[in-house]
């Protein structure tokens, strides 16, 4: 099993810790139990690197209490490359659409209070 701080660290060096499925190979976030391809208990840990392209996201102005020193941001969904999996992370400084086209290749870059990080390549 893989715990938070594993995790964390990985993120902050730019990885994303995973598990891979030791049946079938289907990777999957470390909040799964069994696999979603086979249904396998058994997994092993994997460490990807953390790059992908954004998918979708939302643009925050009107920040929850504790945030409001990083507005404007986004709240991005990035599809990892050569993987099924996607993530979600905190990218600074996004006013508009025009500054976070869809496609666009971005990287995990840390963690810390606001969660994963991310990053334009």
């Amino acid at each position: 099993m893989l715990s938070k701080e594993e995790f964390i660290n990985n993120a902050k060096v730019g990885k994303i810790l995973a598990r891979k499925c030791t049946k079938c190979g289907h990777l999957h976030l470390v909040t799964t139990y069994f696999c979603q391809n086979c249904g396998n208990k058994g997994f092993e840990n994997v460490t990807i690197d953390g790059k992908g392209t954004i998918v979708t996201y939302t643009i925050i102005t009107v920040p929850p209490d504790g945030f409001e020193k990083y507005v404007p941001y986004a709240w991005a969904v990035m599809k990892v490359d050569n993987s099924e999996l996607s993530i979600s992370g905190f990218m600074g400084g996004i006013k508009s659409p025009a500054d976070l086209p869809l496609g666009t290749k971005v990287r995990v870059a840390g963690y810390d209070e606001r969660g994963i990080i991310l990053e334009k390549q």
